[in-house]
Formats: structure tokens, C-alpha cells, sequence
């Protein structure tokens, strides 16, 4: 097995990296369980803290199509990455343990965040994500290059709706419930400080709203529409008048949309920077 020099540290992988060898920011360990099934996502995201969630993340093995897909891109590698290690495994979420504001997107590309080991890291997506956060106060630096380049999102937190890189950007409805109980299982987590959800797309709005809905909160009806810039307010359980999380619309910042200028820096900026205000308010 071909070892390939980490670009920051040096240090050889082996591409897919194996858990707990050292790659920077790994969750996982040797000995972390694997699911391979989507009974064991259920089971091993129940009731898990958020290390513990993520790295059973890291080595999930629930969708054998996504499973073969990543690990093939991680064999294969783009041309102009050739001499990098692939982390090839799926990405947990990154970010703020306690955010304020959650970003929900698709899933990781196959020659960005599943080479990388982090989600929207290494690819045009994150090129255009991470500058708009920088930008309107809630990233401390404008580039996402590796998961050892110091970034930090102190209110912010990313997640996919999907965990593994899928063919095509298309991963299947039975891919998607498998991996939702990993997204629900976040989601508790950090329910008690978030107050803005991002969806980035229609795929992240409509995983954001699926699962704000088994979480007990109040979804509009008629469902709300995805659009760039479109609000609503998901009531939280129980909770007093006004207690809940504001979802916030935003067109995804792929190539196809920001090469076409569907998306612009300043239609991003207005999201997030809408994100930022609202998650600052008082209570």
C-alpha cells in the first residue's frame, strides 16, 4: 500500500487514512465502531455525544455504493492532486461545539472535503463559503485549504445531509434516511444554543426541515419554499412564544451557480450575514 505526505504536516497516509493514525482532526480511533448497516446508524448515533457522533461519522460503512465511491476517488485522485493522501471516508461535522448558527449542505465533493477530511475544505464551494464567513464575522481567516490550516468558527457550525461523497452529487433517498440519524442526532446536540439554520440549497432545506420536524419542532404549512434569501420560523417544542430556530434559504455555492452568477458574493454575503445578525439578538 502507496503512503502519500500529508500537505501540512508531512506525515504519510495511506489513502482511504485509517482511523486514529493521525491525520489532522480525526475523530475517530482504531478500536471506534463501525455501522454497516443503517439499524447500526440508529443505534450508535442514539443517544451519543458529539465526539462520540462524530467519529462513529468518520467510519461509517452504511452505504455500500458510497462507500465504493469514495474509496475509488481516494484510489484514483484527481490528476492535479496525485501526490496527497485521500482521506476517503465520510465528514463529520466541523465547527463550534455550542453554535449559534448551523449550516446544513448536501454532502462532501469527492475531490474537495473527501480528500481533505473536512467538510467544505479544498474545493471552489468552500472557496466562496469560507470567504463569506471571513467576511461578515464568523470565520477567523478566508480559506478552508486543509484540516490543519488553523480555522475556526467560534458561533458557526457545517454539517452535510449526507455524509459521504455520492456519484454524481446525487446520493438516493434510501442513502439519505440512512445517514439522517447522524443529522438528527446533531441537531439535539446543539439545539439548546442554535438559533439560525442555513440551508444550503434545496437539498439542505428540505433535510433541514425533515429533521427539525422529528425533532418536535413546529413546521409551517403549507411546507416552506426554498428560495435564495427565503425565512421561516420552526417553533421549537414546548417552548415559549418566539423560542425556536429561524431557517434561512441560500442558493449552494456550486460552480454551476457561482460560474453562472446565479450566486453572487453579495447575495452569499446578505445570507449569512442575515444568519449573523439574527444570531446575535437578543433574546
Amino acid at each position: 500500500m502507496s503512503l502519500l505526505p500529508h500537505p501540512a504536516t508531512g506525515q504519510p497516509f495511506a489513502s482511504p487514512v485509517p482511523p486514529g493514525t493521525g491525520w489532522p482532526g480525526d475523530p475517530a480511533a482504531p478500536d471506534t465502531p463501525v455501522a454497516t448497516t443503517a439499524a447500526a446508524v440508529r443505534r450508535l448515533a442514539h443517544d451519543a455525544g458529539l465526539h462520540t457522533l462524530e467519529a462513529g461519522v468518520s467510519v461509517c460503512r452504511a452505504c455500500p455504493r458510497l462507500v465504493r465511491w469514495r474509496e475509488d476517488v481516494a484510489h484514483a485522485k484527481r490528476a492535479s492532486f496525485a501526490g496527497e493522501p485521500y482521506w476517503g471516508r465520510p465528514i463529520p461535522g466541523f465547527g463550534a461545539e455550542h453554535p449559534a448558527i448551523l449550516v446544513v449542505g448536501l454532502a462532501p465533493a469527492a475531490n474537495g472535503a473527501n480528500r481533505t477530511g473536512r467538510i467544505f475544505t479544498g474545493d471552489r464551494s468552500g472557496d466562496w463559503l469560507f470567504a463569506s464567513l471571513h467576511r461578515v464575522g464568523l470565520a477567523n481567516q478566508a480559506t478552508s485549504v486543509h484540516a490543519a490550516d488553523g480555522l475556526e468558527l467560534p458561533e458557526t457550525r457545517l454539517v452535510a445531509a449526507v455524509r459521504c461523497a455520492p456519484p454524481l452529487n446525487k446520493p438516493t433517498p434510501q442513502e439519505r434516511d440512512t445517514c439522517a440519524p447522524w443529522l438528527d442526532r446533531e441537531v439535539a446536540l446543539v439545539a439548546d444554543t442554535v438559533r439560525v439554520v442555513v440551508a444550503l440549497g434545496s437539498f439542505g432545506w428540505d433535510a433541514a426541515l425533515r429533521t427539525y420536524r422529528r425533532a418536535g419542532y413546529g413546521v409551517p404549512v403549507p411546507k416552506p419554499r426554498f428560495g435564495h434569501g427565503a425565512e421561516a420560523f420552526l417553533a421549537a417544542p414546548g417552548g415559549a412564544a418566539g423560542d425556536g430556530v429561524t431557517l434561512l434559504g441560500c442558493y449552494h455555492p456550486s460552480q454551476q451557480n457561482t460560474f453562472t452568477g446565479r450566486l453572487t458574493e453579495t447575495m452569499l454575503d446578505e445570507v449569512l450575514g442575515r444568519a449573523a445578525a439574527l444570531a446575535r439578538m437578543p433574546r
